[in-house]
């Protein structure tokens, strides 16, 4: 009986860790499904082209490597590989490709194909994929997105000894251009302060601020620092003068055990609105406050949900650790406001901003003067976090399908770059071989291919090393634990 009394008392414990393994194994699924689609589209249009200009198909494989699965069907092999990193369809009359596809079907010796052929063939992919992105695009208008824009250019927080601060620049400034660029906002979009930040070339980055009390706008030139990364399969850092946006609020984001907060009664989540009266612009100057108040008592006016409420704290000096002054033990943050109303931007605008997002991405990779490099690039372990995180987050769904706008322009794009294995290199070998009216022998073709395609499989290896590192190690570093006297 007893047995049984625990059993069913630890049941809604169970039930509530089957139900949270079950909606994390169903999220990944829906990823896995939504990666797959995508592929599949972009392969699909290889395959009907094919079919189309009278080509042989051997294969249509989504992911590389020996299948895992396979089936037959008209002398067609539909397989699934077992390396998650794209897919393809064999065309063994547009390049040999068995070392790197898992083989291929043996058979007579097949006609030449003409070079427009070719071309049709291996422009259809990035095609397709350019037509899922738009029916994307479509739904996305018709239903809307949330905008998830920080509309501030008002500095809040100068960070102490930052290259901002040295600088000249100051709390209350509002920046409207950086390096001669206008800019729109904090973050969310190509023209918001932080993307220019990051995205900036040279050795120093030039900001135009309105001061209030100035009559012109003022110019200053900040240097800018790179945060070193703690590991070797972590990314680089990307560049940031030491600015945080002004807030919408103060947030108190923890409160330590037997602290003189958590007597007076504060609460993680708690959000403060003033200290004897006066509000402060940003957390900074909260704790300075706390800091000049020594042991004298604070009166705190809180808001908590709906309500408010008035508490009075007195700052005490931590028996652990050393060296402290007095503290009151709450940890604070500025909490931004973000823009995240519905917005319903029009098809070929958000095909645009991709495009340019892309543009702006492949031409700060290939800079001297820019700090973006390979490992900034995300691969399929990347692309399949961020998908996760966006379907956990509000509005999934209409996130999702902003983001399936930008990752099949981008998927359209990088295969149409010229470099072998990839659309784009088909296309520069047809190309050619119109031009030398001969095609490329079958065997350079073949090692040349492979040896790209090996590169390819290299840099997605890396690339995912990245994206797996950058999961451990950072924000590591535990809080200090304060012990305050009793």
């Amino acid at each position: 009986m007893a047995g049984d009394a625990k059993f069913w008392s630890s049941l809604p414990f169970y039930m509530s860790t089957l139900a949270s393994i079950l909606h994390v194994a169903l999220l990944i699924f829906v990823v896995v499904m939504i990666f797959n689609v995508i592929i599949f589209i972009h392969e699909l249009g290889h395959f009907l082209a094919g079919k189309w200009r009278g080509l042989q198909i051997d294969r249509f494989q989504i992911w590389f490597g020996r299948p895992i699965w396979s089936k037959t069907i008209n002398g067609v092999q539909y397989g699934l590989g077992w390396i998650p990193a794209g897919g393809f369809v064999a065309l063994p009359q547009m390049a040999p490709m068995e070392a790197i596809e898992g083989g291929g079907t043996a058979g007579a010796a097949l006609p030449p194909v003409t070079p427009l052929d070719k071309i049709i063939v291996a422009l259809a992919g990035p095609l397709f994929s350019l037509l899922l992105a738009l029916l994307s695009a479509v739904v996305v208008w018709q239903v809307g997105k949330p905008n998830d824009f920080v509309p501030t250019q008002v500095i809040g927080t100068v960070m102490a000894d930052s290259p901002a601060q040295k600088a000249g620049l100051l709390a209350g400034d509002k920046i409207i251009e950086v390096n001669g660029k206008t800019v729109r906002g904090y973050a969310g979009t190509l023209e918001s302060i932080s993307e220019n930040i990051i995205l900036s070339e040279g050795n120093e980055i030039e900001f135009t601020v309105e001061r209030p009390g100035q009559t012109a706008p003022l110019k200053l030139v900040s240097k800018f620092e790179i945060p070193e990364k703690n590991h070797w399969f972590q990314r680089s850092g990307l560049r940031r003068v030491g600015i945080l946006p002004q807030g919408e609020r103060i947030a108190i984001l923890s409160v330590s055990k037997d602290s003189p907060a958590s007597r007076a009664g504060l609460q993680a989540g708690d959000t403060l609105v003033a200290m004897d009266g006066e509000k402060f612009p940003n957390a900074s100057v909260a704790y300075d406050y706390i800091k000049q108040a020594g042991l004298k008592s604070i009166d705190l006016a809180i808001e908590r949900g709906a309500g408010n409420l008035s508490l009075r704290v007195t700052p005490l000096v931590p028996v652990s650790p050393a060296g402290k002054g007095p503290m009151i033990g709450v940890s604070l943050d500025d909490v931004q406001f973000v823009d995240e109303a519905i917005v319903y931007p029009k098809p070929l605008q958000q095909v645009s901003d991709s495009l340019t997002m892309m543009w702006t991405t492949i031409s700060r990779l290939v800079s001297r003067g820019s700090n973006i490099g390979i490992d900034h690039l995300s691969g399929p372990i990347g692309i399949a976090k961020h998908q996760y995180a966006i379907l956990q987050s509000e509005h999934a769904w209409q996130r999702l399908l902003a983001f399936m706008v930008l990752f099949n322009v981008n998927l359209a794009v990088l295969n149409m770059l010229p470099l072998p294995v990839l659309d784009g290199g088909h296309i520069t070998l047809a190309i050619l071989e119109k031009i030398a009216r001969r095609p490329v022998k079958a065997r350079v073709l073949e090692v040349v291919q492979t040896a790209f395609a090996l590169l390819l499989m290299g840099l997605m290896l890396y690339v995912s090393t990245k994206d797996v590192g950058d999961g451990f190690g950072r924000g590591s570093s535990q809080t200090e634990k304060l012990v305050f006297p009793q």
